[in-house]
């Protein structure tokens, strides 16, 4: 087996250096480790002399150990597809440290780590490191910092596992959508247009008709796994791999993950509440496919909203919160005085409370033809996936909220030309004044006011949309390449529907609303107005885009998260 250095897919860090040289740190995804901190370290672990050639971390196993480079030299190294080609993705000298955010989160490892001269290191239990960095914020945010930047590294460079399988086949891009929201090294192989794609698929004696397949490195294969199974491949945690989950009566269930529900893990489990979150595909919710939030409390600067649920993520670990994704619940009961809720698996957990956190689901535009071009080039959300995948073509995005004018500002600099279309004519009615101003202003935006898209053109790829004035009804054709739907979103309740109060949207009525959905009486409700999160079932909360009259925005979902917490305190005394 060969190994080279590749600048293929080149990073913001620049080209791959030779072997025998480090690789500089130009993004802050490297910093080197004082002697202080080499010392706090080395309280919980033990230093070991290495060899060259010797494998430190192995691509696709479980990491459980944080190694700190003292002397010698070790590479980062991307396996490949299994035909022998090894990348050296990065070259590490004395003072740094291994690892990326997998190691802090469970999973395995997305790259090989392996020595290149003798030398020697320091080994540190993770969990240990864990405990160091607690007590020290300085280390834990150098680390925590480099490992979120290594691992947008890692995506950007198409390291970990490939997905190989047709743009137009639902599965694939179920997986895809299942990597990419839970923000997993990976890279899709178009059965469609990458010519490698057949070529691996021989090697592994899988016929195209078989695809999509998860492989990794040529030797671990998934014939269209479900999203639990890849789930458990990678280490994400899942309900059977928890069996604690299902079996023990949690103090807080907390259903969803996005902002309100991660919110209601921190402070549920800071609190002491033995805390599991349920949560159907990945951390973050709609939030997480923000490219940048610029009004978020703390963060002058703008943060994207994949990192801050990664952060809120790792924040829960920390206090003994469980996340489990592909933990998709379908229905509530109850038993011996506490909440059920039952999964698509067929397991359950239990629990004294719950906080209801499934936010909404995504409107779809009613045009005919759009869903034959969904995941292809009509898309409901704009990361940095998205963005690469429209290369430097025309987008359309319709949407006048926030998240329509997040995306709007993200793509124009990444694509040659955005429309944006709303129906109204004041693009601040719905749209914080800082995204209106960088869209009015940008060159590369053009505002469409009073317009609405009345049908897609394109087989298999869009090609062209027609649009409608909707106050003359004359109609355009205006030829873009990829569609952004952002047309607000309706409640993920339907599970609930026989439960609990909903209104006539499907929203969860809580507070007052709820006490009157009962039947209680004025004394009652009034007593209960402090409950303003509580629902019609007592001990179950509702927090965020799920409850009726909630503010459609991050802060505000984070703070009902909290609240609900200390609303669930209060529901434990009087019960």
């Amino acid at each position: 087996m060969s190994t080279r250095t590749s600048s293929e897919d080149a990073t913001p860090v620049g080209d791959i250096p030779p072997v025998d040289d480090e690789t500089p740190d130009a993004v802050g995804a490297f910093p080197r480790l004082t002697d202080d901190q080499v010392a706090t370290l080395e309280t919980g672990g033990t230093r070991r002399s290495v060899h060259a050639g010797e494998v430190l971390i192995r691509e696709g196993a479980p990491s459980h150990d944080f190694f700190v480079i003292l002397s010698g030299k070790v590479a980062v190294i991307d396996e490949g597809d299994g035909d022998g080609e090894r990348r050296i993705l990065r070259v590490h000298g004395p003072g740094r440290f291994l690892g990326e955010l997998g190691l802090l989160e469970g999973q395995v490892a997305f790259f090989t780590a392996e020595a290149i001269e003798d030398g020697e290191v320091l080994v540190v239990p993770a969990e240990r490191v864990r405990e160091l960095v607690a007590q020290d914020p300085v280390l834990s945010d150098l680390i925590l910092r480099a490992y979120l930047v290594r691992r947008h590294l890692l995506i950007g460079l198409g390291s970990g596992f490939r997905i190989i399988g047709s743009c137009y086949s639902p599965d694939t891009l179920r997986l895809r959508e299942f990597a990419m929201r839970n923000r997993l090294p990976h890279r899709w192989i178009d059965l469609e247009q990458d010519q490698r794609a057949e070529q691996l698929l021989r090697s592994l004696d899988i016929a195209p008709e078989d695809t999509p397949v998860v492989i990794w490195h040529g030797q671990k294969v998934l014939r269209n796994p479900t999203n639990a199974e890849l789930a458990r491949v990678v280490g994400l945690p899942v309900p059977d791999s928890v069996p604690d989950a299902a079996q023990d009566v949690c103090n807080l269930v907390v259903v969803g993950a996005g902002p309100a529900g991660l919110a209601a893990s921190v402070y549920g489990a800071s609190d002491g509440l033995n805390t599991v979150t349920l949560e159907s595909i990945a951390a973050g919710g709609q939030a997480s496919t923000s490219s940048r939030i610029e009004n978020y409390l703390g963060f002058p600067a703008g943060i994207s909203g994949a990192e801050l649920a990664e952060r809120a993520v790792i924040q829960a670990g920390k206090f003994g919160a469980r996340i489990l994704v592909s933990a998709d619940v379908t229905g509530l009961g109850s038993e011996a005085g506490n909440h059920v809720l039952r999964l698509a698996d067929g397991g359950a957990v239990r629990g004294r409370a719950v906080v209801l956190a499934t936010g909404a689901r995504y409107r779809k535009l009613a045009v005919p033809g759009i869903e034959a071009l969904e995941g292809t080039s009509v898309y409901y959300a704009a990361t940095h996936q998205e963005a690469r995948m429209c290369g430097t073509d025309p987008v359309a995005i319709v949407g006048g909220g926030n998240s329509a004018g997040q995306a709007t500002v993200f793509l124009a600099d990444h694509v040659s030309h955005v429309h944006l279309f709303i129906r109204g004519d004041d693009l601040g009615k719905s749209m914080s004044r800082y995204l209106v101003d960088q869209i009015e202003h940008h060159p590369r935006v053009t505002v469409h006011r009073n317009t609405e898209i009345r049908m897609v053109h394109g087989e298999k790829y869009l090609e062209e949309i027609v649009v409608e004035d909707n106050r003359t009804g004359d109609q355009d054709t205006i030829r873009v390449h990829a569609l952004f739907v952002f047309i607000g979103a309706t409640p993920h309740t339907g599970w609930l529907a026989d439960a609990i109060a909903l209104d006539d949207h499907g929203f969860v009525l809580t507070g007052v609303d709820a006490a009157r959905a009962r039947g209680d009486g004025d004394r009652r409700i009034g007593a209960g107005l402090s409950r303003t999160l509580e629902t019609s079932r007592p001990g179950l909360f509702a927090a965020g885009d799920v409850r009726r009259g909630s503010v459609k925005r991050v802060a505000s979902a984070v703070g009902e998260g909290a609240m609900a917490v200390r609303q669930i305190h209060e529901y434990f005394e009087r019960s």
